[in-house]
């Protein structure tokens, strides 16, 4: 069982969510389990928005995002050419401690997608932010 999807889009929550789409049809014939279709689907939700607004700050740009299916993991890989960002090194690290009131809007969207993914995986290369995600289906 091996199966994989690229796409080329514009920097646009409205494309994402034809991509996320996307991805849960893969999960379907691949037969992952709706746990599994939810974690890549938020994944891909997640690090996109933050590279439409952050990477892109919500002007034009263009994602490219793959995803692969095989047997034993889910690989996602996502490239821009937007602001440089390594959400190893660069995202805040949010207070999940602190009162709802005391916590700034935003920041959890990286933090949610680590808990979740198995590895994550970044580099900058040839003015691209390059990010591979891999879920196992374990």
């Amino acid at each position: 069982m091996s199966a994989r999807q690229s796409f080329r889009i514009e920097a646009d929550l409205d494309e994402l969510r034809r991509v996320a789409a996307a991805a849960e049809e893969l999960g379907l014939q691949e037969d992952w389990s709706p746990a599994l279709v939810h974690q890549v689907d938020l994944a891909i939700e997640e690090i996109g928005n933050n590279i439409v607004r952050h990477g892109f700050g919500g002007g034009p740009g263009e994602i490219e995002i793959t995803l692969t299916s095989e047997s034993d993991a889910i690989t996602i890989e996502i490239s821009d050419d937007g602001r440089a960002f390594n959400p190893l090194e660069d995202a805040p690290i949010p207070d999940v401690e602190a009162a709802l009131e005391d916590r700034p809007i935003g920041g959890l969207g990286v933090h949610l997608v680590l808990t979740m993914i198995d590895e994550m995986h970044y580099r900058r290369e040839n003015e691209r932010n390059h990010l591979t995600l891999v879920k196992r289906r374990t």
